[in-house]
């Protein structure tokens, strides 16, 4: 469970469920979608990424490393979104998304989705759609260098700071982790409804914001014909449209 003591300290009066979370953030759908299907009241603290509202130090004072989503419950604060949906399910028992055959497996997945994060995700979303739209001014990265403290994210934002840029060398490492990944997911999809059986997890939950980001930014997902057949199932449910829908309508066009 990945809890913090944040040093602004004004998030710790806060009472009942805060979420500081970004719309085009696929790591904050997955917890708008889990408040969603649980039928959770929560309040909005939403930052807009594109205008850089997460570099401040009342926001790093919340989140070390100055990401989204943040919930805070009851003055406890919770990083990490996969982290944070687990929580959630365990906190806020029913309805159950715990896989009732394969909790383990179910975590695995979560696990796996978190590991490409970084590595995967982000570089093939920055280098085909947003690098241009988040690029931050001098003083903006000199604040940014100035709170960041976790070196991974450093690295990875050094690489399109000023005129620098993620570039087809990103993108191709980017589509050989992800094409491993999603020949595992098409074929553990194969004869299932959703990605632990005929149940609803939060499998499905850590993947579906996954899928929705990349193909807006053009991922060839035509070949994965049991990813793709999922991916039509959940457009239907009320959780997307309130964890994904209301707030980003189209990745594509952000």
């Amino acid at each position: 469970m990945a809890v913090i003591v944040p040093t602004n300290k004004s998030v710790e009066s806060l009472k009942g469920l805060h979420l500081y979370h970004g719309d085009i953030s696929n790591c904050s759908m997955r917890v708008r979608m889990t408040l969603s299907e649980k039928g959770l009241d929560w309040t909005s603290h939403h930052l807009d990424l594109k205008k850089k509202e997460n570099i401040s130090d009342e926001y790093f004072g919340i989140n070390p490393k100055g990401l989204v989503p943040t919930l805070i419950d009851n003055g406890v604060v919770h990083v990490e979104s996969n982290e944070i949906i687990d929580y959630l399910d365990s906190t806020y028992p029913k309805p159950s998304l715990r896989s009732k055959d394969n909790e383990a497996e179910m975590l695995e997945w979560l696990t796996l989705a978190t590991s490409l994060h970084v590595p995967a995700i982000k570089p093939y979303v920055y280098a085909t759609m947003i690098q241009k739209k988040v690029q931050k001014t001098a003083e903006e990265e000199e604040k940014y260098q100035e709170l960041q403290t976790n070196k991974e994210l450093k690295d990875f934002h050094s690489k399109h700071a000023g005129s620098k840029a993620f570039g087809d060398k990103d993108i191709a490492q980017s589509k050989k982790i992800l094409e491993e990944t999603f020949i595992k997911l098409d074929k553990t999809l194969d004869g299932r409804t959703w990605i632990m059986g005929e149940q609803f997890t939060l499998a499905d939950i850590s993947w579906i914001p996954v899928h929705f980001v990349l193909i807006g930014c053009g991922y060839p997902f035509e070949q994965y014909t049991n990813i793709s057949r999922w991916a039509n199932a959940f457009t239907a449910k009320q959780c997307y449209q309130e964890g994904i829908i209301k707030w980003c309508s189209d990745f594509s066009k952000v």
